[in-house]
């Protein structure tokens, strides 16, 4: 044979061996790469220049960036060498159309801010046209932090539910419930129609999860706050509320009843599903218990929990008991002003370092496990989101890690809880859609957005010039 017609025959069989390779590799949507990824699985590894399969809405493979190159044909690739690659942000309480109000009264007690400011300014200002533009507003904002899925709690839930939807956002959107007339109903039990209603519309939807919220035991009565549980377990749906947020609140409803809240709530039976309690200041060993015998959740909202005063949450003791706790910012109208997770994520370690006296206390990993997927735990959605492993769903996002503040990197769970920021996050991706690409907003219009946030923030201040109308 010919040394010619050798080279002929080695180069059609390597041309074959190939082709087979090929055909035998998996088919993907995306290939996802960075210099480091951080899966939040079990193992909590950091892995290095590793790789994330992807294939419609869901995660097929996680692993070493050459080892994914070999096993999947993709349709795309996306490799940022400078970054970092993690699971979406999870925002577990805000209020995200009242970035509205960002501003509109600060540095006053949580009482105060609310029925003299806040409980007048939403009597005269809220539409679901203000629902939709504040939470377009809020969206644009959380999308641009790195944030793939909040937990919501106001008025026209539909309409925030529809703009979520428009935006590409994950969201756990809570009908307000409360015992006075409110722009969206006039009584309790026009509030729960309206939510059966939005429960209807949004069943099994891949992005929205509606909830029953009522606002808190304060302000609604025993029989409603049975009616919301009732409501919520017909429909496998979670229940939203505040709880113990303020020692006012405790102190009274201890003095008319002589029990916690918490202890009130069980006794009434609304822990008794699924449940997502914001705050969780005030609360003492005996309710604690409570609330891991329930399996109830808890929203850690340090930024608005430190800006009202109300105290410090006792979260190394809900950590050591396995009670899931995630991360909110809480609404941007004066308990925060921002839905930054980063700025969560990093006062959370702190104020448990300086509460408790130890350094060691809430460590930079488990700031942002209470960001993922710990968050997802407290929302009973950690079988879909909150890390990134086969079968879950596509929400993840890039923080870039070259500006000065981020190098040089010698731990990502420290840099990324003590150093980097909202506008590290070059990248988003939920449900395997782009959000986000290089910082451009790929689901909003950026100056739509901000353009109607001004219009209705004339509006607003218009509207408080004159004296408010009493309430019937």
């Amino acid at each position: 044979m010919t040394t010619s017609l050798h080279n002929l025959i080695l180069r059609a069989a390597l041309a074959l061996s190939a082709a087979l390779a090929l055909s035998a590799a998996e088919p993907a949507d995306w290939l996802l790469s960075a210099r480091w990824v951080l899966p939040m699985d079990p193992s909590r590894a950091i892995l290095e220049n590793a790789a994330v399969a992807i294939k419609g809405d869901a995660i097929l493979a996680v692993g070493p960036r050459a080892e994914l190159l070999k096993r999947f044909t993709p349709k795309q690739t996306l490799h940022r060498p400078d970054a970092i690659l993690l699971p979406g942000l999870i925002n577990t309480h805000t209020h995200a159309p009242m970035s509205l109000f960002r501003g509109i009264a600060d540095d006053l007690r949580l009482q105060e801010w609310l029925e003299k400011f806040i409980f007048p300014a939403e009597a005269r200002n809220v539409t679901p046209d203000f629902v939709r533009a504040g939470t377009q507003l809020a969206a644009l904002e959380m999308i641009l932090g790195g944030t793939t899925t909040f937990t919501d709690m106001y008025y026209f839930e539909e309409v925030i539910a529809e703009a979520t939807k428009a935006a590409g956002l994950r969201g756990v959107l809570g009908q307000t419930i409360i015992g006075f007339p409110v722009p969206d109903a006039k009584t309790p039990a026009d509030g729960l129609t309206r939510t059966e209603a939005f429960f209807k519309r949004f069943a099994n939807d891949p992005l929205i999860v509606p909830a029953v919220a009522p606002h808190a035991l304060y302000t609604n009565s025993d029989e409603t706050l049975r009616n919301c549980r009732a409501l919520a377990n017909r429909y496998n749906a979670p229940l939203v509320i505040h709880l113990s947020e303020t020692k006012r609140e405790n102190d009274d409803i201890h003095a008319q009843r002589a029990k916690s809240p918490t202890a009130v709530l069980e006794e009434l039976g609304v822990l008794t599903g699924r449940t997502v309690a914001a705050h969780g200041v005030w609360l003492d060993d005996a309710d604690l218990a409570i609330l891991k015998r329930r399996g109830t959740g808890i929203a850690h909202c340090p930024s608005s929990n430190m800006k009202l005063a109300s105290g410090v949450a006792p979260i190394m003791k809900m950590l050591a008991l396995g009670i899931p706790v995630g991360l909110g910012p809480d609404g941007p109208a004066g308990s925060n002003n921002d839905f930054s997770m980063f700025e969560e994520m990093d006062l959370a370690a702190k104020l448990a370092k300086v509460f408790t006296g130890d350094p060691q206390a809430l460590s930079a990993q488990k700031a942002l496990e209470m960001a993922t997927i710990d968050g997802a735990r407290a929302l009973g959605m950690d079988k879909l989101i909150g890390s990134l492993e086969p079968g879950k769903r596509a929400d993840l996002i890039f923080v870039r890690a070259n500006a000065p503040h981020a190098v040089p990197l010698y731990n990502a769970y420290s840099q990324l809880a003590y150093a980097l920021k909202t506008t590290d996050v070059s990248d988003v991706m939920v449900n395997g859609r782009w959000l986000l690409r290089a910082r451009i907003p790929q689901t909003l219009n950026q100056a739509a957005v901000l353009a109607a946030a001004r219009a209705y923030q004339r509006r607003i201040l218009e509207s408080l010039k004159t004296p408010p109308t009493p309430a019937r």
